[in-house]
C-alpha cells in the first residue's frame, strides 16, 4: 500500500483527539507534585506522613478502578463512549479538587480524576492502535505518549507560572498565608478545565473504532471508517482480515479464555511489561520531585524550575521515540531503556552516597528521563495496544493497565519507606537492579511486532506455546 493512499490528515485528527486523554492523564498525574508544598500546609498534613502519602497516591486507587472497568466497558460499549466518560470525569475532578476547603473531599475528587486516568490510559492507545495502518501504528500510538508528556510539561509550566516567588526566609506559616498557600494550588488544578472540556466536545466528532465495529458485525460503519482512512481497497482488505480473526470467536467471551495456553503467555508478557514500566522507578522523579531535588540541595523555588527542565527533556526525547519506534523496533528500544536506566540509576545512587549535590544530580536525572522518554514510556503502551487478540483486546488491555496502576501505587507508596530505610542512594540502587531484571525478561520473552498488522501479530502470537 502506497503512503499516498492513506488520509494522514484524518488519521492525525483522530489520533490527536483521542490522545487528549493522554494529555489530561499527564497533566492530572503531575500537577499535584507542584501543588504539594502548598496544599499540605493548607490541609495541615505536613506532620502526617500517612495522609501525605494518601494525598499523593489516592488518584492511583481511582486509576486501578478505571483500568478494571475499562476492559468491560470497551468490549461492551466500544472505545468512544468510555473516552467521553473519561473526559467528563477529568472535568469534574479538575473543578472539584481546586474548589474544596477540606481534605476528605479533596481526596474524593482526586479519586474521580484517577478514574478518568484509568479509563483514558487504557482506551486512548487502544483506539489509536485500532485505527492506524500497520506500517505507521507505532508512530501513531506514540502520539498518545507524546500528549502525556506534553500534559506533564504543561502542568509543570503551569505550576511554575502560577506559583509566586518564595523568599528563602519564608517559613511554613508565611507560605501558608501567601497567595500560593491560599489560591495558587487551586489554580494549578483548575488549569486542567480547559483541555478537559475541549476533549469532551471533540470526542463527539470521532467515529467508533473500526475493529470494535467489526467485532459487533457492523460492516457498513466499519468499512466506512476504513475507507476514510485508506480508500475502498484498503477497507475491503482490512475488514476481511478482521473477519478472519473473529470468525472462530463466536458467542460470548469468557474470562477463562485468558488462561488458554495460546493466550496466557501473551497476557503475562503484557502484565510484566506494565509492572516494569512503573517499577523502573522514573515516575518517582515526577511524583516526589520535592524530595528528590531537596535531597540534592535545591530549594522549593529551584525545584519548580528544575521539573520544567526535566519535563522539556521528556518531551524532546518522546519525539525521538516517535522517529525510531517503527524503524528500530519495539524490542530494541525496550532493551536500550532497561539497561540504560540500570546504569544511570547505579551512578545516581553513587552520587547520593558520596553526597554530590546540585547539578550532577540534575544532570543524571535528565539523562534518566531522556532514556525513559525514548524507550519504556512510549513503547510499553505501543506493545500493550498491539499484542492482544482483537476479541480479547479490551479485557486483556484492561488487565495490563490494571497491573500498571497497581505497580504505580506500590511504587509511590513504598518510595518514602525505601527512602527512609535505605536512603536515596540505596533506593536508586534497588531500581537499578529491577531494570537489570527487566532487561533479561524483555530479551528472552518479547517478540518484535513492528510493521505487522494487529491480525498478523495475533496469528503469530497465538502460535506461542
Amino acid at each position: 500500500m502506497q503512503n499516498k493512499n492513506f488520509n494522514f490528515t484524518y488519521l492525525l485528527f483522530l489520533a490527536l483527539v483521542s490522545a487528549m486523554g493522554g494529555f489530561l492523564f499527564g497533566y492530572d498525574w503531575v500537577v499535584i507534585g507542584g501543588a504539594k508544598p502548598f496544599y499540605e500546609l493548607y490541609f495541615d498534613i505536613t506532620e502526617l506522613p500517612s495522609l501525605q502519602g494518601w494525598a499523593m497516591s489516592s488518584a492511583l486507587v481511582g486509576c486501578v478502578l478505571g483500568a478494571v472497568l475499562s476492559g468491560m466497558v470497551a468490549d461492551k460499549y466500544g472505545r468512544k463512549k468510555p473516552l467521553l466518560l473519561a473526559a467528563f470525569l477529568f472535568t469534574v475532578s479538575a473543578f472539584g479538587t481546586g474548589y474544596v476547603d477540606n481534605f476528605t473531599p479533596f481526596i474524593l475528587y482526586r479519586l474521580v480524576g484517577g478514574l478518568g486516568i484509568g479509563l483514558a490510559s487504557t482506551l486512548s492507545p487502544m483506539y489509536i492502535a485500532e485505527i492506524a495502518p500497520a506500517k505507521y501504528r507505532g508512530q501513531f500510538v506514540a502520539i498518545n505518549q507524546l500528549t502525556i508528556v506534553v500534559g506533564i510539561l504543561a502542568a509543570q509550566i503551569a505550576n511554575y507560572a502560577i506559583a509566586e516567588p518564595i523568599p528563602d526566609s519564608f517559613g511554613n506559616q508565611e507560605i501558608l498565608n501567601s497567595w500560593n498557600g491560599q489560591w495558587g494550588w487551586r489554580w494549578m488544578f483548575w488549569g486542567e478545565l480547559i483541555p478537559a472540556i475541549l476533549f469532551f466536545m471533540l470526542m463527539f466528532s470521532v467515529p467508533e473504532s473500526p475493529r470494535f465495529l467489526a467485532k459487533i458485525q457492523d460492516k457498513n460503519k466499519a468499512t466506512d471508517v476504513l475507507s476514510k482512512i485508506g480508500g475502498n481497497k484498503y477497507a475491503v482488505e482490512e475488514y476481511a482480515s478482521m473477519e478472519a480473526t473473529l470468525k472462530k470467536d463466536t458467542g460470548r467471551m469468557k474470562l477463562s479464555e485468558l488462561t488458554k495456553p495460546s493466550i496466557l503467555p501473551i497476557l503475562i508478557i503484557g502484565v510484566v511489561l506494565a509492572f516494569f514500566q512503573q517499577w523502573c522507578g522514573i515516575n518517582i522523579i515526577f511524583n516526589y520531585a520535592q524530595e528528590i531535588f531537596t535531597a540534592a540541595g535545591y530549594s522549593v523555588g529551584d525545584m519548580l524550575f528544575n521539573i520544567i527542565i526535566t519535563g522539556s527533556v521528556n518531551l524532546i526525547f518522546t519525539f525521538v521515540a516517535m522517529r525510531t519506534v517503527d524503524s528500530w523496533g519495539r524490542r530494541k528500544l525496550m532493551l536500550f531503556g532497561a539497561i540504560g536506566l540500570a546504569v544511570v540509576y547505579a551512578i545516581l545512587g553513587g552520587a547520593y552516597y558520596f553526597e554530590f549535590n546540585g547539578w550532577p544530580v540534575l544532570l543524571l536525572v535528565i539523562v534518566a528521563i531522556a532514556i525513559y522518554a525514548m524507550s519504556l514510556a512510549p513503547i510499553t503502551w505501543v506493545v500493550l495496544s498491539e499484542i492482544f487478540p482483537n476479541r480479547l483486546r479490551g479485557v486483556a488491555m484492561s488487565i495490563a493497565t490494571f497491573s500498571l496502576w497497581v505497580a504505580s501505587f506500590i511504587l509511590t507508596f513504598t518510595f518514602p519507606i525505601l527512602n527512609d530505610l535505605l536512603g536515596a542512594y540505596g533506593t536508586f540502587w534497588v531500581y537499578s537492579g529491577i531494570c537489570v531484571l527487566g532487561y533479561f525478561f524483555i530479551r528472552n520473552k518479547l517478540p518484535e511486532t513492528k510493521g505487522k498488522s494487529l491480525e498478523e501479530i495475533e496469528m503469530e502470537l497465538n502460535d506461542l506455546k
